[in-house]
């Protein structure tokens, strides 16, 4: 009996069941396209030729694979007078990217490890002010890291954005850590200190070695934040030391004659790629590591 009305119940639920799954699909397909048709017009239009461009439509795919703009952006072809690109830039934000994420990651990792298993007076003063730095606007920092990179001769230079990059970020990665850190038992550093070992000991064979979620979404987040950068890099950077994002402004707002949307599309796409890649490769870590730091913390 109770089987038949369980049965009676799932037959009169699923075409409802059904029309709504549908429905929540047809949502999410809008939501795709939505930002997904972008996307597919900047490829579409970076494949394509500039007399393709101009008598075709904009969401007309290309008649063919046209790679020349390409190889314009990235800077081993020119078009007309336009010989501009992208291959030392994108190298410039490859070597401030690594860096910065690198120690603004190790240093917040230690932060957060010292301010959750390291308790001394005064730690929650010490957090809230380094948090507080997570809220200061991009412009209230220009004019005093401008005179600091000054004074320590980094003005302008690659070197001086990794300090800029690595200090800002401090805040966000010691948040981050130090949330996953206060779900760690107090109990295996208590063992690890009984066993004999210190302060670095614990951190690197104990405590770091079991934050490797936390590691996952401050190397993501560091990385996206720092390679999308565009003001730190037109503010601290000049000429052959800028990053890929004003390189990418210069190439899109210096044309010379015929505006080259191609051109432009392969430009972005290509300044683009790096952290599209890592949201792809790395964008289920990062949920599973967002998800676990709200479990612990």
């Amino acid at each position: 009996m109770r089987q038949r009305r369980i049965s009676g119940i799932v037959h009169r639920r699923g075409p409802r069941h059904v029309l709504m799954r549908g429905l929540l699909f047809a949502i999410l397909l809008l939501f795709c396209a939505y930002y997904l048709v972008p996307l597919v017009v900047m490829i579409s239009t970076s494949l394509k030729s500039l007399a393709e461009i101009r008598e075709g439509s904009l969401l007309s795919l290309p008649q063919g694979l046209d790679f020349s703009a390409w190889a314009t952006a990235w800077g081993s072809a020119c078009v007309g007078v336009r010989c501009d690109g992208l291959e030392p830039y994108v190298w410039n934000s490859v070597l401030m990217t690594v860096p910065a994420v690198a120690i603004s990651t190790f240093l917040g990792a230690l932060n957060g490890y010292a301010l959750t298993k390291w308790r001394f007076r005064g730690a929650d003063w010490i957090f809230a002010l380094v948090l507080f730095g997570a809220f200061i606007p991009f412009q209230v920092v220009l004019l005093p890291m401008a005179r600091t990179l000054g004074f320590l001769g980094l003005a302008g230079t690659v070197p001086g954005l990794i300090l800029v990059h690595t200090v800002y970020g401090l805040a966000f990665t010691t948040l981050f850590f130090r949330n996953f850190f206060i779900g760690v038992s107090n109990g295996i550093v208590q063992a690890a200190m009984v066993d004999g070992a210190g302060f670095f000991g614990i951190f690197f064979r104990v405590v770091l070695p079991m934050s490797i979620p936390a590691i996952v979404v401050t190397v993501i987040w560091q990385f996206t934040q720092i390679w999308n950068d565009f003001l730190f890099g037109v503010a601290f950077t000049i000429g052959d030391s800028n990053p890929v994002t004003v390189a990418l402004n210069n190439v899109v707002n210096t044309s010379t004659g015929v505006k080259q949307y191609n051109v432009d599309m392969a430009a972005a796409i290509i300044a683009g790629l790096p952290t599209l890649a890592v949201y792809v490769i790395a964008g289920a870590y990062f949920v599973r590591g967002l998800s676990a730091g709200a479990i612990k913390g």
